[in-house]
């Protein structure tokens, strides 16, 4: 009876947490894979009887942004937490437009490379957030992050330079142009590592919240974006686009919604069981898109592209099960510094 009563409590725990890990593993696939499916086809594939292409990504970027920051300023109000900056604007500025170029890059260089190509290279993000950090934070490293960001660096470079066979770019008749499309992604790497690092830089010191940080951020991103959109005169035209195809309407009304829905997904699952298991949940995100990705839209995969996925996720695996030390498991509630920039930074860049 005695035995009973004790063991019970520590079932109904374990019951819960299957039960967390389970909503926060559904959450975070199911947004972010709906995500990146519904990026190839807005910049992929054509729309309508004409067979026209969506050009204007800089729109996609204003209406996840005004989406986001209508969402966070929602949760602001009802929390009743100071809607009032708590940094200087500028700095939100500098971020804003860091963030800008880093998902303008990410969605223009769908025109050139594949989803898979670009899911993979953008494991290789560590090592511009190393050298970043090494600038500006003054941050070292060790040796087996650098061999872990060779590793990647070699199973992406394989991925690039040896594309199937029949893999052609729509805005190209030829192959997929590999120059301009890892051009993009380069730019989408830098750009990426030196937000992530200089927000951390920036926002140290000042007792913000997320929602405040996120506010703000997407607040600048969405009169940059927009006044980009009027100099560029694509407004219009985007707005003709959209007006004109309901279905191209529709998918990005969806992109903007499970953008933003992903970064609460994300935000419990950091604050529940830490940053290393939503490290392990998107590598495997990104696994799972890379192959929809292939079936759905008929991406053929060489026999170098296989090897180098396996060494890219072989090494991301390897990273987090190495790292994985149970007898100093933080608390549900703690947040470092790593765990605390996540939200923000994976909701800004469209993971």
């Amino acid at each position: 009876m005695d035995v009973s009563m004790t063991d019970s409590p520590s079932v109904d725990a374990k019951e819960n947490k299957l039960l967390k890990g389970t909503f926060a593993v559904v959450g975070i696939m199911s947004t972010l894979v709906i995500y990146g499916v519904l990026q190839e086809k807005i910049m992929r594939v054509p729309y309508g009887s004409n067979h026209e292409f969506f050009k204007h990504s800089l729109f996609l970027v204003f209406c996840n942004r005004i989406t986001t920051s209508a969402v966070s300023a929602v949760f602001l109000l009802t929390s009743k937490k100071a809607l009032d900056p708590v940094a200087p604007i500028y700095k939100y500025g500098v971020v804003s437009i860091s963030n800008i170029l880093t998902t303008t890059c990410q969605y223009e260089a769908l025109k050139y490379v594949s989803f898979p190509v670009q899911t993979l290279a953008k494991c290789a993000k560590m090592i511009p957030v190393m050298i970043w950090g090494t600038l500006i934070m003054q941050k070292k490293y060790k040796g087996p992050d650098y061999f872990l960001a060779l590793l990647v660096t070699v199973g992406c470079s394989l991925f690039i330079l040896f594309p199937g066979s029949s893999e052609i770019s729509p805005y190209r008749k030829e192959r997929e142009s590999t120059v301009w499309g890892v051009s993009l992604m380069i730019g989408y790497l830098g750009f990426d590592g030196f937000t992530s690092t200089f927000q951390d830089k920036l926002f140290k010191g000042y007792d913000m919240g997320i929602y405040n940080q996120i506010f703000y951020t997407t607040l600048c991103s969405c009169i940059l974006s927009l006044t980009g959109l009027i100099l560029q005169g694509n407004l219009l035209m985007a707005i003709d686009f959209v007006s004109r195809h309901k279905d191209c309407f529709f998918d990005i009304a969806l992109l903007s919604t499970v953008a933003t829905a992903s970064q609460f997904f994300i935000s419990y699952t950091i604050r529940t069981f830490g940053a290393l298991t939503f490290a392990t949940i998107m590598t495997t995100r990104q696994l799972v898109s890379i192959l929809l990705s292939c079936v759905w839209f008929g991406h053929p995969l060489s026999v170098e592209q296989f090897i180098g996925a396996v060494i890219v996720f072989g090494s991301l695996y390897a990273k987090g099960f190495l790292k994985w030390k149970p007898e100093k498991h933080l608390p549900s509630l703690h947040k470092s510094d790593e765990e605390a920039t996540f939200p923000l930074k994976e909701l800004m860049f469209g993971g």
